[in-house]
């Protein structure tokens, strides 16, 4: 009897420590699951699935965007947002910036700690790339789900180093043909390779 409750408690308590693991959230769908779920649930958010290329088509955030979905070991581990039209300097900037405003006013979300993301009004971005390699990203992680706990508690920032490492949403310029994109990329590194496979 003894052992038959222990192993009832062993189980209870390792199934309250996997509900405590939060994963990344795209459009309130954790990123986590099967590629095939993932797609039924984006489709059911308005995005339509494109077989040939392996990727949805749909409006995110005002912009038209593709949707790509990456797994490892079958289970999703990252959403890459990607958007459909590519434009100017001068407007990418825009974009970019739009982007770090939204995301630094919006609650759910927390700065890294890497410095001021806004690009200024004066920096050549074509430059940049292109001779010396820069990358404009900008990075957020999404922030504990938990309600009720003091953000000054040794809890909640436990919690918070846990989402910074594991629910991070990044952003970054792309370049083609002299004209530019945002890829924003919505991870859950609970589901990435840990060396488990070498």
């Amino acid at each position: 009897m003894k052992r038959v409750l222990s192993i009832v408690m062993l189980l209870a308590m390792s199934m309250a420590i996997y509900a405590q693991k939060e994963v990344t959230k795209f459009l309130g769908i954790p990123v986590d699951g099967t590629k095939s779920a993932m797609i039924q649930k984006l489709k059911v958010k308005g995005f339509t699935y494109n077989a040939t290329g392996d990727y949805l088509e749909g409006e995110f955030n005002g912009s038209q965007v593709n949707v790509f979905i990456v797994t490892n070991n079958n289970k999703v581990c990252r959403i890459m947002v990607a958007d459909k039209s590519t434009v100017d300097e001068g407007d990418i900037k825009i974009r970019f910036n739009n982007l770090c405003r939204q995301f630094e006013r919006n609650k759910k979300y927390g700065k890294t700690p890497f410095g001021d993301h806004m690009i200024s009004d004066d920096e050549d971005i074509s430059y940049e790339i292109t001779v010396h390699n820069k990358q404009y990203q900008a990075m957020y992680f999404q922030k504990p789900e938990a309600e009720g706990l003091d953000e000054d508690s040794d809890e909640y920032k436990e919690k918070e180093l846990d989402c910074f490492v594991n629910k991070s949403v990044w952003f970054t310029i792309g370049e083609l043909y002299g004209k530019y994109y945002i890829a924003m990329f919505y991870d859950n590194e609970y589901n990435r390779a840990h060396g488990e496979d070498l």
